[in-house]
């Protein structure tokens, strides 16, 4: 509990310093600070349609952030969340306008379910490569994110394009697949409740599943994980799945629920997002939760903020890079702390040898 408060304490610390650092750069510019931000906030939370839009932002970010953080949590450097992200959207997409003669509550479990497998078999490709050949995670997911864009990109462009459209897109998917919405003149749909399932399964299997604590060991010490006899590499593809699945999950919610059919670029780099909000939620699946809402409400209120304040929404990016320059200078400096502090317990030892 006591290094729950403390991780706590160190992200408020965190967004407080960039925050500070935002209002300082704004206000050097010449531009009124605080209103910006009350702007921001009021335009993310003041209504009940802007809560709702805000949540409806936030939702790509919970499914890629608790995706990212089940990796990152098993010590897995997975970037490859977008690749599965684009491969779980199109295969929903393509349930969705095949299937047109099932019932709603059928396609659209088909669709899901067939996005979050395509997505999870997906990011098993990286997982063979690091858990049977020891290839580098890093290199394989980044090269396949591109090689899922692309695939999809041409399966828009070639086989599936649908002619006399302006922008590269497949059909749209049946009346019944699309998801119901859950506020009147917002997007907001089923796929946020769907999130906030995946947020307690997640939270439920990194606590109280044998799974979970495997992850965990691995994590913190491979060496120890393999030589205690836990199956590393079925665990790491246990893990690439996984993340892949949800991955899979947040693509298919996009076309399900906002764009109902698969759209080129559709990402505004939802699966990158999901490393940045794993970071900033320490690696929790609450501290996922919360950042994900919290840039749901920057990213949905700086148009708001554009157009009443005059400070460009860019202002808004320029807050979330300094979120991530303070969380990777007290990564950095926990990593200092833990170097050196083992070094001096060891130190004596020595000496005294």
């Amino acid at each position: 509990m006591k290094e729950q408060l403390r991780t706590l304490g160190r992200t408020l610390i965190t967004l407080a310093l960039a925050f500070g650092a935002g209002y300082v750069i704004m206000q050097l510019s010449g531009k009124d600070a605080l209103e910006a931000y009350r702007v921001i906030f009021e335009s993310a939370f003041g209504t009940p349609r802007a809560l709702a839009n805000t949540l409806l932002a936030a939702t790509p970010l919970i499914f890629t952030g608790l995706a990212t953080l089940i990796a990152f949590r098993a010590g897995i450097f997975n970037i490859g969340v977008e690749g599965s992200l684009y491969i779980g959207a199109f295969t929903a997409a393509w349930v969705g306008f095949t299937f047109t003669d099932l019932p709603g509550v059928l396609v659209v479990a088909l669709a899901f379910a067939a996005g979050a497998l395509t997505g999870g078999l997906w990011g098993l490709i990286p997982g063979y490569l690091k858990a049977r050949l020891r290839v580098d995670e890093i290199v394989t997911t980044i090269m396949l994110n591109y090689v899922a864009i692309r695939f999809t990109d041409y399966l828009v462009t070639g086989p599936f394009l649908v002619p006399g459209m302006a922008n590269a897109m497949s059909e749209q998917v049946a009346p019944q697949a699309e998801l119901p919405r859950l506020v009147e003149r917002s997007q907001l749909n089923f796929s946020f409740i769907l999130a906030l399932i995946v947020f307690a399964l997640v939270w439920l299997l990194m606590s109280r599943t044998s799974l979970g604590y495997e992850i965990k060991a691995i994590g913190s010490n491979p060496t120890f994980a393999r030589w205690s006899g836990m199956p590393v590499g079925r665990i790491i593809l246990s893990v690439m799945f996984i993340s892949g699945l949800i991955g899979g999950l947040a693509g298919a919610g996009q076309v399900l629920g906002v764009h109902y059919r698969f759209v080129s670029g559709f990402s505004r780099g939802y699966g990158f997002d999901g490393i940045v909000i794993a970071l900033v939620g320490r690696n929790h699946p609450l501290g996922v939760l919360l950042t994900a809402l919290l840039f749901g409400a920057l990213r949905n209120g700086s148009s708001t903020m554009e157009m009443f304040t005059q400070i460009p929404r860019d202002l808004v990016d320029v807050v979330i890079s300094l979120i991530i320059f303070f969380v990777a200078v007290d990564i950095s400096f926990g990593w200092l702390r833990r170097r050196f502090g083992k070094q001096q317990t060891t130190q004596p030892q020595a000496a005294g040898d």
